[in-house]
């Protein structure tokens, strides 16, 4: 089993992580009615696949209080019923849901509302404390940070929390946080599509866990989308035009250009026995001994297959530069 150093924190976990955005079920933007899910869920699966993955030897669970406004935590609480112990919880804070009416209702960083939403989360999960709490307002200001961390140092010495991180992709906001006693992990996106040598390079200055959100571009490097097979399902995000952020799907179909650079590598990411996944996930263990990825899921089958690339491990240096010329090369084809 491949492990990794939850950064300076001194806890051990697994090399990959899974996160549990999708199991979360519908949630809306109160002001458009849009999704913010990625449709409905079966809980009894989605249960099924946590214990799959805990079975896998898979010990870090990301989440949010946000996902299916509260209903990922619950789901998180009840799959983890007598077996809590050696699993390391990551949650997060700052977008405010309504869990009555499935409504996005915008963000809040107050402490007054930091400590309501951590009281929150314990209760959904069913725990008495988080092994990790993630501010998740990633462009949130810097200046104002210090605030923030105060809190949540509180929150440590209270015993509600045992470590603290920042959801953002900006280095800069990273480094404010990454001052804090109890700060030992920065989730950002990362994939083969999106790199991020800076925030690789603090996070290795200031031994802090790499947690990649995104590592599969959003299913589109399972290889299972292409403009044959779409996203057809009204609630799944992905069939959004509207969220600058959202690069990989436009309207339900695949980025053309992502979807052609794919072709480009899919032979050195599936080489060895790798799924096309694996290799993206392997991609990413060799870009930094602090990177562990947590890719989403919906079923036990998604889960098997990711925690395979457990036993590929990291793809080797000389693969890893063959990676970077391939890429290097198809995205100038696509200026």
């Amino acid at each position: 089993m491949l492990k990794r150093q939850l950064g300076r924190s001194g806890i051990e976990v697994s090399a990959l992580g899974i996160g549990c955005w999708a199991i979360g079920g519908p949630w809306i933007e109160a002001a458009t009615g849009k999704p913010f899910g990625w449709g409905e869920v079966n809980d009894r699966e989605s249960i099924e696949a946590i214990h799959c993955a805990l079975d896998s030897g898979i010990t870090l669970i990301d989440t949010s209080d946000n996902y299916g406004a509260g209903h990922s935590e619950k789901v998180i609480g009840q799959a983890l019923k007598g077996r809590r112990s050696g699993v390391v919880i990551a949650t997060k804070f700052g977008y405010v849901t309504d869990e009555t009416t499935k409504e996005a209702r915008g963000a809040a960083a107050s402490p007054a509302y930091i400590r309501q939403a951590c009281e929150a989360s314990l209760r959904r999960l069913q725990t008495d404390y988080i092994d990790l709490y993630q501010f998740h307002l990633g462009d949130y200001p810097p200046d104002l940070a210090p605030e923030v961390m105060g809190v949540l140092e509180e929150l440590a010495a209270e015993g509600k929390i045992r470590y603290y991180g920042w959801s953002t992709d900006d280095p800069g906001r990273a480094e404010v946080f990454a001052r804090g006693r109890h700060c030992t992990a920065i989730q950002h996106e990362m994939n083969v599509f999106r790199d991020n040598a800076g925030m690789l390079e603090l996070c290795a200055k200031q031994r802090l866990a790499s947690i990649n959100r995104g590592p599969l571009a959003m299913g589109l490097l399972t290889g299972k989308y292409s403009e044959a097979r779409t996203v057809a399902d009204p609630q799944d995000i992905r069939g959004r035009n509207d969220l600058e952020w959202l690069t990989y799907f436009q309207n339900g179909v695949p980025s053309a250009d992502m979807s052609e650079r794919l072709q480009d590598i899919r032979d050195l990411l599936t080489s060895g026995g790798r799924t096309l996944a694996q290799g993206a996930l392997g991609w990413l263990w060799a870009r930094s001994e602090w990177t562990i990825p947590i890719p989403g899921f919906r079923t036990v089958k998604q889960v098997t297959e990711n925690a395979g690339a457990l036993e590929h491990g990291p793809l080797t240096s000389e693969q890893v530069a063959q990676m970077e010329k391939l890429m290097t090369r198809g995205a100038a084809a696509a200026e």
